[in-house]
Order: structure tokens, then sequence, then C-alpha cells
């Protein structure tokens, strides 16, 4: 019995393949999509505009002569993120309402702040006010 015997085939290495303009072309059509559908995606920020809303809402009356600058700074920002809502710019409706949240609640700490430091005083000038009266007796 004879065997027959096949020559083996030369396994030469192929060639590095390069991918083809029309594939190319549709990879980065198919990547455009999915980047512009994530965008319209992301969903209004309406809780974030409900808070930062609020704050400025509880801040506005104890907050509003102790802490302006930082009061202004609150209702301009959500002023700011109301209008980037209605713009459909989410992300920064976001931003703007969160900030203007910390705003305004810096603001009441602030505000806080400037109270009990006059409280301070005014113990401080009391007790200051017993301390003389019971030396002169």
């Amino acid at each position: 019995m004879t065997h027959l015997v096949t020559p083996a085939r030369s396994r030469l290495p192929r060639r590095a393949q390069t991918p083809s303009l029309p594939g190319l072309a549709a990879t980065l059509a198919v990547a455009a999509l999915v980047s512009l559908t994530a965008c319209a995606s992301t969903p209004p920020p309406l809780e974030e505009l409900a808070v930062g809303r609020a704050a400025v809402e509880r801040a506005t009356g104890s907050a509003a002569a102790e802490a302006p600058l930082e009061m202004s700074a609150a209702r301009d920002k959500i002023n700011r993120a109301n209008v980037a809502n209605a713009n459909k710019d989410y992300a920064l409706a976001r931003r703007l309402a969160t900030e203007a949240e910390a705003d305004a609640t810096l603001a009441q700490a602030q505000a806080r702040a400037v109270r009990s430091g006059r409280a301070l005083d005014e113990v401080r000038d009391g007790v200051r006010m017993l301390r003389d009266e019971m030396q002169r007796k």
C-alpha cells in the first residue's frame, strides 16, 4: 500500500488587513449616531431645577440682607438655569441649578453667622455691663 503524500501548503503570513473605505465610513457613522443619541437622551434636569428654586426661595427672606452677593449669584444662576433648560441645554441647566442651590445654602449659612455674631456681641455687651455694675458696688 502506498500512501499518497500531499505537499503541505505553505502558510505564508497574511498581509495586514486594512479597513476598507466604506467599512470605515460606516463605523464612523455608527459612532456619530451613538454619540448623538447619548446627547439627545439626556433628560431635563427637572429635579435639580426644583431643588435649586426651592433653595433660592428659602434663602431669599433670611439671607437677602446679610448675604446680598451670594443671594444675587444664586438668583442669577437659577435664572440662567431656567434659560438653559428652555434652550434644551440640559447639562448646563443641571450644573447651574446645582450651583444656585449651593450659593443659596451658602447665603443662608452666612446670614446665620452674621446673626450669631450680632447675638454674641449683645451677650458680651450684657456681660460687660454686669461687670461694670458689680465693680461699682
